[in-house]
């Protein structure tokens, strides 16, 4: 499970002074269930997520991650996380699979279980094609499977997700869609970050809508709709987010 408390980042800047990127959230994601934070560029939404993967240090509140603290215990919470987005570069000098290894190597996998994991997932992302390619001659597609291989090498319990179709093609985009399915079904515990509204109603159990660093309101869309009193996502993040203008 995420279990976020209060969780606030302040940024202090020399001309804008102070900026609170993430404004004391809270929040619960379970088991088996796609969480999903929905906001516009801007809103929160990625420093929260870094916040959870401990690459950010939060100003007050905090969070636990498969049951450990993201402040007293942060290499314990990246043991237990995936984290996939769009902006995280790959090394061209490696190939895909040298690539996967690596990441597989960091997490202490023993040489049995990481070859046997990278048979199966390169099988599973169709990959076996260009496994030996290097990273640098690899199309966005290739590099996007190559970067869900090496968040699922160690096959963690907690997967996080930044705007993971953000700049894909529909084809690539759909194979990342059906990556996160299969993350649920396994009985992951998986957040997703996404200003897509098409994406929410595709896949989230949960949303919760955040705007200028807070969120606003959180449920099932069933639970949104009665609320609002609208059916169509974008008209319930309008209503709420005017709501509180």
């Amino acid at each position: 499970m995420i279990e976020a408390c209060q969780l606030t980042k302040i940024f202090r800047d020399k001309k804008r002074g102070e900026i609170r990127a993430v404004d004391n959230v809270s929040f619960r994601c379970q088991p088996g269930q796609i969480f999903g934070l929905l906001g516009v560029n801007g809103a929160g939404k990625t420093t929260c997520l870094r916040l959870l993967a401990t690459i950010l240090q939060p100003s007050s509140g905090t969070a636990s991650v498969a049951g450990c603290d993201i402040v007293t215990d942060p290499e314990t919470v990246r043991a237990n996380i995936g984290f996939l987005s769009t902006a995280t570069a790959l090394y061209g000098r490696l190939s895909a699979q040298e690539m996967v290894e690596y990441f597989g190597r960091l997490h202490g996998l023993s040489n049995d279980v990481l070859r046997q994991r990278i048979d199966a997932i390169f099988a599973t992302l169709d990959m076996n094609d260009f496994r030996d390619r290097r990273c640098d001659k690899l199309s966005t597609g290739m590099k996007q499977k190559v970067s869900i291989a090496r968040t699922l090498v160690h096959d963690p319990p907690v997967m996080i997700f930044d705007e993971p179709t953000h700049g894909l093609d529909v084809l690539v985009a759909r194979t990342v869609i059906n990556f996160i399915r299969d993350c649920r079904a396994r009985g992951k515990t998986v957040i997703f970050s996404t200003h897509v509204m098409s994406e929410v109603e595709k896949l989230c159990d949960t949303v919760a809508i955040i705007h200028n660093s807070r969120i606003l309101a959180e449920g099932t869309l069933t639970q949104l709709r009665v609320t609002t009193g609208a059916q169509d996502v974008e008209d319930i993040f309008i209503k709420i987010v005017e709501g509180t203008r």
